[in-house]
């Protein structure tokens, strides 16, 4: 974390010190300037009557659709895996029985059970590839959907665009970027990440001070950024009128200093002042009690929310389950990581429903491959980014269908193939930005939010 602190000590009309108008700057580089955006909404790139939000839940370890979503009981036991199906409150769909809440909420969310990817075999590359609809080539790391949301339309009063609950995805094997952040945009669309486990007690309200990556900005960048807010001082100290790179800076401040100091904010993060049967409902643990967050978030003005509901696949219980450590055995869907997902799901959709709010939020729920058809000799699955389900509800989606479908081994699509590409465009076509807007140019050429010739899933709406 960067302090921009300084020897001498001025004081503000406001009674903000100098030290604070430092430490508030460095804030400024977390994405709260207005240099394009005006520009791009301008030029059609967002649609201002679609002010919606999203809360993108990443499923880390890869799901095993077989075992969750598209169940095949009639297929031979090493496809079919251990779980029975159930029926919901929606004729004709049938889920797993490891999601008894989930199936009272069927009309609430979308089925895609026809998802795929043609990309390694690696979670890094599917958790790229889902957050921001390519795969990073090239040199280029590309953007996630709330990031181009954060740069598109900018934060809601004090509320950042973008957070990122509760840590980021650390080591899953491949070392490589995992596609949260902001890429080519640039740090300051990164979101603010929370770092911290809100189920644990001694969990505190954080300090709204710039997220740890600052840190590695370079020396000789703070000593010409101090340079800089020294001269600005010294020039409204003198009564001068303040040249555009201090005028730019204070709109910057500004917003930061609204942020750190926002008591709305502040009680976001607070989950001391939800009642004790809510918290039930979600769950106690880490994921459950990150969807009561992001609730609270969207709430207070948070335009997107990215849950990672692990940090890693090693020595921990996930969705990751090659049957034989360091990994998870495919009994935890039904012990731990099933029910943590039933409850964390069903209540934030329940939870948004029931205030108003799951109209204009898109709820997305993904892994970043699927598993493989058979069961291996170890009594898991492995990595299979040929097919797998994910689940969109809210924000303009309709609830109580399916779309695609998966083979009888369920191992390749069977019809309606939808590829990472379509599912940022469908995420952007219901937050109103639009795919052919270009963001950036990057080596010489224009960069566009959506890869050309990939669009919406427009059945969804």
């Amino acid at each position: 974390m960067i302090r921009l602190d300084a020897e001498r000590s001025v004081s503000f009309c406001d009674g903000l010190r100098r030290r604070d108008f430092l430490h508030a700057g460095a804030l400024g580089m977390l994405g709260l300037g207005l240099s394009d955006r005006f520009r791009l909404r301008a030029a059609g790139a967002i649609d201002p009557a679609k002010e919606r939000n999203c809360i993108f839940l990443m499923l880390v370890g890869g799901p095993r659709q077989l075992d969750l979503w598209e169940m095949k009981p009639n297929a031979p036991a090493e496809i079919r895996g251990p779980y029975r199906p159930i029926k919901t409150n929606v004729a004709g769909i049938e889920i797993s029985e490891i999601f008894p809440r989930m199936a009272n909420h069927a009309d609430k969310y979308a089925l895609i059970r026809s998802c795929y990817h043609t990309a390694a075999a690696v979670h890094d590359t599917g958790h790229q590839m889902m957050q921001t609809g390519r795969l990073f080539q090239g040199g280029i790391e590309h953007p996630s959907v709330g990031s181009v949301l954060a740069k598109l339309r900018g934060p809601r009063g004090a509320a950042p665009p973008h957070v990122l609950l509760p840590k980021p995805i650390g080591a899953t094997g491949g070392n490589m970027p995992h596609g949260h952040g902001a890429g080519f945009l640039g740090k300051q669309y990164d979101p603010f990440i929370l770092n911290a486990d809100p189920s644990q007690p001694n969990f505190k309200v954080p300090d709204m001070l710039p997220p740890e990556y600052l840190s590695s900005i370079r020396t000789d960048r703070r000593r010409r950024l101090r340079e800089m807010v020294d001269q600005s001082v010294r020039e409204l100290e003198a009564g001068f009128k303040a040249s555009q790179d201090a005028r730019l800076l204070d709109d910057n401040i500004q917003q930061a200093y609204s942020l750190m100091s926002s008591a709305e904010m502040r009680e976001a993060f607070d989950l001391t002042q939800e009642d004790e049967a809510t918290k039930d409902q979600y769950g106690r643990n880490r994921f459950g009690m990150s969807c009561l967050m992001a609730r609270r978030m969207i709430e207070r003005g948070v335009r997107y929310v990215t849950i990672n509901m692990f940090e890693t696949v090693f020595n921990e219980i996930t969705w990751d389950i090659h049957g034989s450590a360091p990994f998870s055995p495919i009994a935890c869907y039904r012990d731990l990581v099933g029910p943590m997902f039933d409850k964390g799901y069903s209540s934030l959709l329940a939870d948004l429903a029931q205030r108003g709010l799951l109209d204009d939020t898109l709820v997305v729920a993904t892994g970043e491959f699927g598993r493989t058809p058979k069961i291996n000799p170890a009594g898991g699955r492995d990595h299979w980014p040929q097919c797998w389900t994910m689940l969109m509800a809210g924000g303009g989606v309709k609830g109580g269908q399916v779309i695609g479908s998966a083979d009888e081994m369920g191992g390749a699509p069977k019809d309606r193939p939808v590829a990472p590409a379509e599912v940022a465009a469908t995420i952007c076509h219901s937050l109103g930005i639009a795919p052919d807007a270009e963001l950036a140019g990057v080596q010489g050429r224009p960069i566009r939010v959506i890869e050309h010739g990939y669009h919406p899933i427009h059945e969804l709406f």
